[in-house]
Formats: structure tokens, sequence, C-alpha cells
């Protein structure tokens, strides 16, 4: 039986445990090689801290650890460095004295480490004298590790006050690496987001940031190739006949669920290796990641800022929205790039843009369902209106009876509109839409305008027009005008229905529809 290391994130337990390892050694030499500072962003639950563990050991000189690894033929020394490794991840910073704390705890055990003689009261002097203090004692120059080194300040992206204390605090602190140049061998950094890079890093400016290196796109996770080629193809296998499918169909499976990150313009898939892990563990298809990396501040924001949540994924960006920094002025593609909720799905040179979406199903299916929390009122266990009705409904064209659903399904509940009535309203239905496994758009382009909502099933096609306090009609005959239903004109296997709502913001129901 295979063993995953699932939760374990120390190197060492891993080799010494008898775990599934993919083999990254390669990456740390060569970083060790040919650089000296670096900086990493990827999302949770993606190998950051496992990856920190591995350069921990490999520069601890821990030899007997990377037998049978591609580092194991290319390091020849093996020398030995004192490391200082801070992980600001797994707590919550929710007043300064938790960064504080935080700080003088791990300050205060490499003091005792390395004899220090606590006789300063900043943190970042306290920093200083411990790298001084670390290199004398050792006789060789120090490694500082640095994991989730922005949470502090994400976790108060809506809070000023703290957030302009947490960046402070970090750039002082971070800033004696650049003081300290002598005396390190190896600097690394890694984080979620680049939220504050700029500023926190001002004094760096030979930090290299390989987030969107090529060479190193899969430094964490876990790539196609690794999938097929090491043991844990035979956890595949195993699925497989668990499942009663076939390798392929479980290959095929696995991809759709967790592959699909693309952190370079042109690089291949990675697996999140978390779900990827645990799917492999219990022989089952399910969503892992939303459960333990869903950041609530993340969803609150998209309501607050009246994002058109279809738009997330049909715009090109530039590549500074994607590499963006600015923790006053947060674009929402940003945050949901480097949070992981949206990748690369293709690069146009000519323009020098990206095109980004989902992905893949878990994070897709996770993401709809904590947006369903905000904008979809809370059905009760047993309910005329449960989800199975109104895809019925919809696969069997009884749109009538949607809509009578629909309108008393909002009306039984707390349902409030936030920010623009008509693109809450669009905003609901899309995530409600989703939720119910349907092929929806919003805001569709067509060469006359663009369609509020498209619904398409095997059978039919909605073509959905809504209105703010006018009659149906009204919205019905933009519809017409526009002739928003003739791309779909010549499939004569499917039904179309033109559509037209009406939304009363004074009740914040829907009043009525037309349907032709």
């Amino acid at each position: 039986m295979l063993k995953y290391p699932i939760g374990v994130q120390t190197f060492e337990e891993i080799r010494t445990g008898g775990y599934v390892y993919v083999d990254k050694t390669e990456y740390v030499f060569r970083l060790a090689d040919e650089g000296k500072y670096y900086f990493l962003s990827r999302p949770r639950r993606f190998g950051k801290s496992l990856l920190l563990s591995t350069m921990e050991a490999y520069f601890r000189g821990r030899k007997e650890l990377f037998g049978g690894l591609a580092v194991e033929g290319l390091e020849k020394e093996w020398k030995v460095h004192p490391v200082l490794r801070l992980d600001l991840g797994g707590a919550s910073y929710n007043t300064r004295e938790d960064l504080d704390n935080k700080l003088s705890q791990v300050l205060a055990e490499w003091e005792a480490l390395y004899g220090v003689k606590n006789v300063y009261q900043t943190f970042a002097t306290r920093f200083d004298e411990v790298i001084t203090c670390a290199a004398r004692r050792t006789g060789c120059k120090v490694v500082v590790l640095v994991d989730e080194y922005e949470k502090p300040i994400v976790d108060n992206l809506g809070n000023k006050e703290l957030r302009d204390y947490f960046r402070s605090t970090l750039q002082g602190f971070y800033s004696v690496i650049k003081t300290q140049d002598d005396k390190i061998r190896f600097g690394f950094l890694t984080g979620v987001s680049r939220i504050g890079h700029m500023s926190i890093f001002s004094g760096l400016n030979n930090l290299n940031d390989i987030s969107m290196d090529g060479r190193y796109y899969a430094i964490c996770g876990v790539s196609e190739n690794e999938l097929c080629s090491s043991l844990l193809s035979e956890g595949v296998s195993e699925m497989a006949e668990e499942n009663k499918i076939t390798v392929d169909e479980c290959y095929a499976r696995l991809k759709s669920m967790y592959d699909g990150y693309h952190f370079h313009d042109d690089s291949p898939g990675i697996y999140n290796p978390y779900s990827l892990l645990l799917a492999l563990s219990k022989k089952k298809f399910g969503e892992y990641w939303y459960d333990t990396a869903t950041p609530s501040f993340l969803v609150s924001y998209l309501m607050r800022e009246n994002i058109n949540l279809n738009e997330l994924t049909l715009d090109r960006v530039r590549p500074r929205i994607l590499t963006g920094t600015n923790a006053e002025h947060i674009s929402p593609v940003t945050l949901l790039y480097q949070t992981g909720y949206l990748t690369i799905k293709e690069y146009f040179r000519d323009t020098d843009e990206y095109l980004l979406g989902y992905p893949n199903k878990e994070v897709e299916n996770g993401f709809t369902e904590s947006l369903a929390q905000l904008y979809i009122p809370k059905e009760e266990e047993v309910s005329e209106f449960s989800v199975n009705r109104f895809a019925k409904d919809l696969r069997e064209g009884d749109i009538e009876m949607f809509l009578q659903r629909l309108k008393a399904f909002l009306a039984d509940n707390d349902y409030q509109v936030q920010g623009k009535a008509e693109l809450y309203m669009q905003n609901t239905m899309y995530v409600f839409l989703k939720l119910l496994g349907q092929r929806v758009e919003v805001e569709r382009h067509t060469s006359n305008g663009r369609i509020d909502i498209l619904i398409q099933t095997e059978k039919y096609v909605y073509v959905v027009e809504l209105k703010r306090d006018k009659d149906p009609d009204n919205a019905l005959d933009q519809i017409v005008s526009k002739g928003y239903e003739w791309p779909f004109i010549s499939d004569k296997g499917r039904k179309i229905f033109k559509i037209g709502i009406n939304f009363s913001t004074a009740t914040r129901r829907i009043e009525g529809w037309k349907v032709e």
C-alpha cells in the first residue's frame, strides 16, 4: 500500500516515514547554484512549506535524506549552513500583538540557539544580531527561509490601520536581509499573493521573482509527467480499480478535477498536490481544496465591489494585473489569480494579454458554492424548491414552472439586494444556475449587443433579458430588436425561449415576466 503524505510538510518525515515523494530536489540545487535571493508565489495547499523544508534539509547538509533523488548526483560538497526559517502561516493576525508575539517567539528561539544576548528592542535589530551571531558561531553564511511572508497583510486588506502596521513591521524586519548580505548564503520567501510585495521588499532590489518563470513552473504541485512516471501512477491504477473504470478514464477524471494550473505563458498544466494526494488516498473524486482554501474576505470583496462575476473569465488582461502588488487598490482578478481561483488559459503574444479561467472543476464548484453563501438565500433541508426540481424544469422546457419556483424561492427568504440592483440580480442568477450545473453565460456578447443571461441545455436555449422597474414587454422587445436569438436559429435540434423579466427595486423581488 502506498503511503501518501497527507498534511505532512516536513521533508525529513516524508523521507524517513516511507511516504510517496515527488522529487523536486533538482530545482533546489539549481536555485542554490545559480542565485541567492528568490521569491515564489503559489496558491495555498500547493507544497510551498514542503519545498522550504526540503531546502532546509539541503542547506543543513542532511545528505542521508536525499538518497536516490536528483540532487544526490548533483551536489558534491553538502556544506552545512545555519538555517533561519520563519513561517507566518497557520495563525490569524487580528491584532498588533498577534504578529509581535509570533516574531518575538521565533527570535527568542534563534537567540537561544546561537547564544545571542537579547539587548535590543526592535524585531529588526534582534534579527540582525541573530544573523551576525549565527554566522560567527558556525563559521558559515546563513540561509533565510520565510513561508507565507504576507499573511498578516492579506488577513487585513479591509483594515487599513492594521494592514499598514503589519506592512511597516515586516518591511523593517525583511530589510535586514539586505543589510546583512555579506553574511547570507541564500534567501527564499514564499507567499500566496504579491500584495504589498513592492513596499515590503523595497530594500531587496535583487530579489528574483520566479513565480511566472517557465523554468520553475513545476517547482510546486504535480506535473502530468510526474503523475504518470512516479509511484503515483500505481495509485492511479489502484483508484481506477476501486472505481471500476479504466486507468485512462481515471487519468481523465483526475485531470478535469485537479489539473489545469498554469504559472507561465506556455507551461503544461499542474495538479494541486493536496487534492490529488487526498483523492488517490481515499480513491474518491472529492472536492478537497475548497474545504481548506476559501478565504472569506475574497468572496465578500467581490460582492462589495459590485463585480460582474461572469466577466472575470471573459476579458483579456495584461501581465501587470496578474502581478499586482498594490494593497491600496486591488483588482479582483489579481486576487483570484494569486489565490488560485483563476489561472492562465491562453496567452496572446501579439497583444501581450492573458485569457483567464477556472483551473478545474474542483475550483469552479468550490468557488460557486462560496459565492452561493452570499448571493443565494439559505434553502430549507426539505423544500419544494430543491435544486433537482429547478434543474428538471430547465431540462424539460417548463420555463413557467422554473420562474414560479424562482420567484417564490427568493420571496420566501431574507433576500437583500446590495450595490447595483440589476448587476446583483444577474450575479444571483449566474451563481444559482451554476449550482444547477447548467451551461450559463452572463453578458454574452453578440454582434448587436449583450445577452443578459443565456442558458443552454441539451434540448433548449433560454435567452433572458433583465430589466429594472420596467414592463417585461420592454425586456422581450430588446431581445427581438437586437436579434439575440439569431445565433441559435440554425440549431434545429433545440427550442428557443425568449424571456423578459422585470426586477423591482422597491420590493427587491422578481415582479413579472413574459415568455415567447
